[in-house]
């Protein structure tokens, strides 16, 4: 198994959800109130049978109109085309801005070879536009236009591959794990965004169940840490692909 940070770089994000990239060297905090500040990191994992993708980015184009998550697909020495599976933990648009792509005036789907694997709850959720989290265009754009399998709870996708129901940063999001010749690999989505929401234990009133999400991040942190599983952070600042030690009920990460 091998495993590819697809880093988009950093954001601010305020109570409208627009996300403006953040650059440190020279843009300020204090000039964005009221924000969160994140790091955007799809993976790219290559197993044995797949080219899998976890979660699509904002969708962003560089200056030659290419899509940011194409480029660092190519980057990693592969074709977006070769992507076989993308793998969502859940559909707020800042995992799923990447889905699609502008062409032509209208989106069309970024991966369409892929199979793609959503919560069912989840895929409808998205489509009803109830809330501004989710950009309702994305998804009425793939329909009908990729291979979509929708599962509902948790089970095994295939051989190597299970999902994990977890309803917590979001009231269908699923967490991955996967294995593939010895090598054990765990997404949490939002569920475990970065290390630092390991080693400070909090409630984060942007989860839908804080409580819970905290509860989660403690045991899938313990299981990863007994288990032995690479655990990658999707809003990882720097350490984005890392394993988890666990001892005197303190857990530290360390680079994979």
């Amino acid at each position: 198994m091998k495993i590819f940070t697809l880093a988009e770089g950093s954001y601010s994000v305020d109570a409208t959800k627009k996300f403006i990239p953040f650059n440190p060297e020279i843009d300020s905090p204090k000039d964005r109130p009221a924000s969160l500040f994140i790091h955007v990191n799809p993976f790219l994992v290559q197993t044995d049978t797949d080219l899998i993708l976890l979660d699509t980015g904002l969708g962003y184009k560089d200056t030659r109109d290419e899509l940011f998550i194409h480029q660092h697909i190519r980057n990693a020495g592969f074709d977006p085309e070769e992507v076989t599976l993308v793998i969502m933990s859940h559909l707020h648009y800042d995992h799923s801005g990447g889905l699609v792509v502008e062409r032509g005036g209208k989106l069309v789907p970024s991966f369409p070879n892929a199979e793609h694997v959503i919560q069912k709850r989840e895929w409808e959720t998205g489509l009803s536009g109830a809330s501004s989290s989710y950009h309702k265009e994305i998804f009425e754009a793939l329909q009908g236009n990729i291979k979509l399998t929708l599962v509902e709870g948790s089970g095994e996708f295939k051989p190597g591959i299970r999902y994990e129901l977890s309803g917590g940063h979001a009231p269908y999001h699923m967490v991955i794990w996967m294995e593939n010749n010895g090598d054990k690999c765990f997404f949490g989505g939002d569920e475990l965004p970065e290390p630092e929401q390991l080693i400070r234990k909090f409630i984060a009133k942007y989860d839908y169940d804080g409580r819970k999400a905290m509860q989660l991040r403690e045991e899938y942190g313990k299981i990863a840490a007994a288990q032995g599983w690479t655990c990658l952070f999707y809003h990882a600042k720097s350490l984005c692909v890392g394993k988890v030690v666990y001892n005197d009920e303190h857990f530290k990460v360390i680079p994979a």
